[in-house]
């Protein structure tokens, strides 16, 4: 029988203010997993209302407070890792390595949450002024809204909430419907057992159809000083001109068409390996995916024909079973949309390596050759388990194709010449480079983001603390100043 979920709001477990309820699926066998509350605009205020009141005592809490309770959450999320590996499978079709992996890197993003509490300092300025004391202190902004996409729930909603918590901030959570437990309320569960005070953070889930509703809500009221939106870049492109109404900063971290440049004096056998795990994991529904594979051309048969071999074997099924790679789309849009790009390129004249099918929610793993750069496969984020191999004659056409994307998040180089390498990543358009790996790599201390279309502003690490503090100056005259008049 299928658990019943309500909103996380004020430190109290909630219905939404209608009653109304909503089915959240197992992508994969299509059964109802769970009912869970379904909030609307009403419900966002209520967010807004709690974190707004519990913003005063938050900040005023001492950083050795507040580190106690991130700490406290860490070790509570590595006692229920494989209970919640389980959630992710069930709500999002992770395979295990993928919920695993969202398990792993959380708790660390918690612990690294928990140093930083005290990094938030400020800096004595010099003064032209006589008898005056400058400084620059930086402080919270007040209630901070995160809102976080399904494909990585764990780590995309911590990410968009626990360092503004750090430095002060209370938050409103918003997952995506799609992912309203793995990506919220088991937040909600363990920063309660932490002993987290009511207010400082707050889970909102938000109906089907109704998402737009509850993040009007969140972006226009003046109480929520910063949005935090991981997302697609359509969605993200409104939530920014809403926020540019409102005089509202966010930080955006959109869609990518991530390239992985493979040269010819690479490690044949590594190039294959990071090409593979690069594109594949989560059936490729990550935004820093590996999405088109550049290849020059002495190297380019040999990587083709060892990548296509590799990548056929990959098993594809059911996400429970530890051995399976790729398991199912999130839904039936995702794979319609999946579909249509491929049909695309085949009526172009793309080849099939290998795959180009699907079963139920599952698609198999794809390579297509002979792709044209302005086919959608190369244009657009695919976010599913389909790659082209685009060959190119040399390094500066490999950079070409390279940077001629509107996106810029992630990128790879695969190369056994790392002066090579740095001399290449220093001139790829997008923000972050991965010299001999593939685009596919997070840390809780890095600064993670994009630029063009991949969205502004930067997660993680000490970057964070530019985005969810305020920078003010502050003066003190220690002798009179003379005024003119």
């Amino acid at each position: 029988m299928a658990r019943e979920y309500r909103m996380y709001l004020n430190g109290e477990w909630v219905e939404a203010a209608d009653g109304k309820t909503f089915d959240d699926f197992n992508p994969y066998t299509g059964e109802v997993y769970a009912r869970v509350a379904g909030g609307r605009e009403v419900d966002a205020k209520r967010a807004v209302d709690a974190a707004a009141a519990a913003f005063p005592g938050w900040s005023a809490t001492p950083p050795e407070a507040r580190r106690a309770y991130f700490l406290k959450a860490a070790d509570i999320l590595e006692r229920r890792r494989e209970e919640i590996a389980g959630i992710l499978t069930e709500e999002t079709g992770a395979t295990f390595g993928w919920a695993m992996f969202q398990c792993s890197l959380t708790p660390g993003m918690l612990r690294e949450a928990a140093a930083q509490v005290h990094m938030v300092m400020g800096q004595i300025i010099p003064a032209n002024l006589p008898g005056a004391f400058f400084m620059a202190l930086r402080q919270p902004v007040g209630v901070v809204a995160g809102i976080a996409p399904w494909n990585a729930p764990l780590i995309l909603s911590l990410r968009s909430v626990v360092f503004a918590m750090a430095y002060g901030n209370t938050t409103v959570l918003k997952p995506s419907s799609e992912s309203p437990i793995s990506g919220g309320l088991v937040y909600g569960e363990i920063f309660e057992e932490a002993g987290l005070p009511a207010g400082v953070l707050n889970v909102l889930i938000s109906a089907p159809g109704f998402a737009g509703e509850v993040g009007d809500v969140l972006i226009g009221d003046p109480r929520v000083r910063r949005i935090s939106f991981t997302g697609s870049t359509e969605v993200g492109r409104e939530v920014a001109a809403k926020a540019g109404e409102a005089l509202k900063r966010v930080t955006l971290e959109l869609g990518g068409s991530d390239p992985l440049l493979i040269l010819k004096d690479c490690d044949m056998e590594y190039a294959v390996n990071a090409a593979t795990f690069g594109r594949f994991l989560h059936q490729g529904q990550i935004c820093m995916s590996v999405k088109r594979i550049i290849v020059e051309r002495p190297v380019a048969d040999e990587f083709t024909e060892k990548f296509v071999a590799k990548v056929s074997g990959l098993k594809v099924g059911d996400p429970k079973e530890h051995d399976t790679i790729i398991g199912p789309l999130i839904n039936q849009t995702q794979l319609n949309i999946l579909r249509e790009q491929v049909d695309e390129a085949i009526e172009g004249g793309a080849k099939v390596l290998c795959g180009g099918k699907f079963e139920g929610p599952s698609y198999w793993p794809t390579v297509l050759t002979d792709v044209k750069e302005e086919m959608r496969v190369c244009r657009e984020e695919v976010f599913g388990p389909v790659v082209p191999v685009i060959v190119v004659e040399d390094e500066e056409e490999a950079l070409r194709v390279a940077n001629d994307s509107p996106f810029g998040l992630s990128s790879g180089i695969i190369t056994n010449d790392f002066e090579k390498g740095l001399t290449i990543a220093e001139r790829l358009e997008t923000g972050m480079v991965h010299i001999n790996d593939c685009s596919v790599h997070d840390e809780p201390q890095v600064p993670f983001g994009g630029v063009k279309d991949s969205g502004w502003g930067r997660h993680g690490g000490l970057a964070a603390l530019e985005e969810f503090t305020e920078l003010r100056w502050v003066t003190m005259q220690r002798t009179p100043r003379q005024y003119p008049f």
